[in-house]
């Protein structure tokens, strides 16, 4: 990498943490002040950096324009891809990827079970909305009047004896998944089908997909499904920070720092 590269790159790092001066810039890049203006004012050109009133260098308009484009190429299905790979390998169990479309969840990607057992669900076939983990992740991130919109229109078809049957009940459960972080399939789809699914967020914070993991309770039961959690949610957490995502705690910490 050329010497006006790396000081270029290193002053844009110094100015994403917080605002400097010309000299401060200078005495943390060990060069004299002039190496450092000449380089300021390249990237002030095209709007990669910029000063205010007291002279003191932020990063510029330009940033936002590329975080925005990187942001947008950032396929959810491509970024997600490896990372339920992955699980599917560790646990051995069947992986949904879905998103919310036109008013239905559908099944985007999907990773079968190394077992003989398969699940009902096909890549492009809509998940229903009341009785899978994806469906009810995917619901409970919408705005409160869309949430109370869609449980109105939902019929409510009843798939097992555990599938909930009313707006009421389906508003109760979208209330409880938006709290914990995370929803359950207890056999509510599929008899004998435990499901647990979790939210996937782009940097903007949205909720823009769910990975789910489904196990048949020969293999699994209910309670050691739900053990499974923080493996999910560990992968949710990848492919988010892959899409852009930082949790408010780590900011903090980094201002911490």
């Amino acid at each position: 990498m050329s010497q006006s590269l790396s000081r270029a790159l290193t002053i844009l790092g110094l100015l994403g943490a917080e605002s400097r001066s010309l000299d401060q810039l200078a005495g943390e890049l060990e060069v004299h002040k002039t190496t450092v203006m000449r380089l300021l004012r390249t990237m002030e050109t095209d709007r990669f950096v910029q000063h205010d009133s007291n002279h003191r260098y932020v990063l510029g308009s330009r940033f936002f324009e590329l975080a925005n484009r990187a942001l947008e190429q950032r396929d959810v299905r491509t970024v997600a891809r490896p990372h339920l790979s992955e699980l599917n390998v560790t646990t051995g169990q069947t992986i949904h990827l879905a998103t919310y479309e036109s008013g239905e969840a559908v099944y985007i990607d999907k990773f079968d079970a190394k077992q003989s057992v398969r699940m009902y669900s096909r890549i492009g076939r809509p998940a229903p909305l009341h009785c899978t983990a994806v469906g009810k992740v995917l619901v409970a991130a919408r705005p409160h009047t869309e949430r109370v919109n869609i449980a109105e229109r939902i019929p409510y078809e009843r798939f097992t004896d555990r599938t909930i049957d009313c707006a009421e009940q389906y508003l109760a459960e979208l209330d409880l998944v938006a709290e914990q972080g995370y929803a359950e399939d207890h056999e509510e789809h599929e008899s004998f089908v435990n499901c647990i699914g979790v939210p996937i967020r782009d940097g903007t914070g949205s909720v823009v997909a769910a990975v789910s993991m489904s196990v048949p309770d020969m293999l699994l039961n209910h309670s050691q499904v739900l053990a499974t959690l923080p493996e999910v949610r560990r992968v949710a957490a990848a492919i988010s920070a892959d899409l852009g995502w930082i949790p408010a705690h780590d900011v903090d910490s980094s201002e911490e720092g």
